[in-house]
């Protein structure tokens, strides 16, 4: 499988309204449930209308298309990580899915996955 580190640093927010928003970046990740509403957008974008903030996240994505009866792509990823001690946050989309992590661990998550037979873009 084919896993590619987009060149973009991340923030991932927690939002108080929608408000002024602009979702005009490349990628803007946004998610609303009933009593949370959270973003995940380029680290250079500005956001004043937010609780919470934390910045420093890199981005693998799983290249295709992922078909929904495909089972436990994100359970061996996250698995493999978690037994490296790298944690992650995961958006997922209709097509595909986005494992977040911290800068800081990127090598050695890219390292992790290598050893796995991952095979890591950019």
């Amino acid at each position: 499988m084919e896993l590619k580190v987009l060149e973009n640093k991340f923030s991932v927010y927690k939002l108080n309204s929608l408000n002024n928003l602009s979702l005009d970046s490349e990628f803007v990740f946004l998610s609303k449930t009933d009593d949370e509403l959270s973003l995940v957008c380029d680290e250079n974008i500005v956001i004043d209308n937010h609780s919470e903030k934390e910045d420093g996240w890199s981005c693998f994505k799983i290249v295709g298309v992922l078909d929904f009866s495909l089972i436990g792509i994100l359970s061996k990823i996250s698995t493999i990580l978690a037994d490296h001690k790298i944690g992650i946050f995961v958006v997922s989309t209709y097509n595909t899915d986005y494992i977040l992590v911290k800068t800081e661990n990127l090598d050695d998550a890219i390292k992790a996955l290598e050893e796995k037979k991952y095979v890591i873009t950019y």
